[in-house]
């Protein structure tokens, strides 16, 4: 009972003092630039910024390229890495949001309703079994990820249908249910997997990597995310109206199965898009629209892109220290963010508790 409740009551927040939504947006763009440019110069190899900004201006603008490893170093493995770490933070500060909203629950975050356990799932079974040969394993892996994914929503979405209810309480449990059995599929396959290395590195996608990132992985998760952003920005007044409550919102004209039901398929696509290249990262998702809300508030207008800017900066950020906090050894990004993540969330469940006591 006591965690029937925990997810069905969104928290009392108290009022705060909140910045203007422009002052925090151009700050959050000037971060990630400054974030995107450390990303790319900070490595292995370190290179001057100016040189960067120089190999990219020359790349964009046509001219050949400079001879060198340097160029090479921005153009071909550091750049498309440091994008792809902005666009996945960004769609998960934004579908954190967009569940936070769909459950009304602060506490929830994009793996919550089991959507990455099948992700994952696909991605392991495409690694341990051997599909795909030669440059077609990134892609047949990815691709075995999302159709994961893919399973696992129709899965929950049977579940969380039947006897024709939508509660959010039936979503999570119906979520978390589905996790936890795919999550067990998933752990046999990987004591099944054929040798030592090859155990090492489906254990190294499953907290999360981005490792071998091209500019060919960029298009689709880029595409995704404008699309859930605006998808779900059209719908920023109906999330503000559901926070209120399934009663209220109806009474100002939310249809608000409906809503549920596209908030459920915009979340769920969009992660299952982001884990199939990136791994499952966790922790972002519930932290950024968290961080969000202290300085804008809770309207989704301003709340929906400020996440997306906060989640990408924080990846960045996050996959930059994972790429070199070591000299030996790359650090999963989920190892990183778990090291925040889980002080935030024991601090969430802290004041959580204080409201119901």
């Amino acid at each position: 009972m006591a965690i029937a409740s925990l997810l069905r009551r969104p928290e009392r927040t108290r009022p705060t003092r909140t910045l203007r939504a422009g002052r925090v947006a151009a700050v959050l763009g000037l971060a990630l630039v400054g974030a995107l440019t450390a990303a790319v110069s900070l490595g292995a190899v370190d290179i001057p910024a100016a040189e960067v900004w120089s190999v990219v201006a020359r790349r964009l603008t046509g001219r050949p390229p400079a001879t060198g490893t340097r160029d090479l170093i921005v153009w071909q493995l550091r750049a498309p890495r440091a994008l792809l770490a902005a666009v996945v933070g960004a769609g998960l500060g934004l579908v954190g949001t967009a569940v936070q909203a769909l459950v009304r629950n602060p506490l929830a975050d994009p793996y919550l309703l089991g959507i990455s356990s099948g992700a994952s799932l696909g991605a392991v079974a495409a690694t341990v079994l051997g599909v795909g040969v030669g440059s077609a394993v990134g892609f047949t892996v990815s691709a075995a990820a999302f159709a994961g994914a893919l399973g696992s929503f129709a899965l929950v979405w049977t579940i969380a249908r039947r006897g024709g209810g939508f509660s959010p309480l039936r979503l999570v449990l119906a979520g978390i249910g589905i996790g936890h059995f795919l999550s067990g599929f998933t752990s046999y396959l990987v004591l099944q997997a054929g040798d030592e290395q090859q155990t090492r590195g489906v254990l190294f996608w499953l907290m999360g990597s981005l490792s071998g990132a091209t500019w060919s992985q960029l298009a689709l998760p880029a595409a995704a995310v404008v699309v859930g952003l605006a998808v779900l920005q059209g719908r920023s007044r109906a999330l503000n109206a559901l926070l209120m409550g399934d009663e209220t919102a109806a009474s100002l004209g939310v249809d608000v199965a409906r809503l549920r039901r596209e908030l459920f398929v915009v979340t769920s696509v969009l992660t299952g898009v982001l884990v199939a290249v990136s791994g499952a990262i966790g922790f972002v998702g519930l932290m950024v629209p968290h961080v969000c809300r202290l300085l804008v508030g809770g309207d989704h207008r301003r709340l929906l892109p400020l996440s997306a800017l906060t989640g990408a900066v924080l990846l960045v950020v996050v996959d930059t220290l994972a790429r070199t906090v070591l000299d030996t050894q790359e650090v999963p990004i989920g190892v990183v963010t778990a090291l925040i993540g889980a002080p935030a969330l024991l601090y969430l469940l802290d004041r959580r508790m204080e409201h119901h006591s």
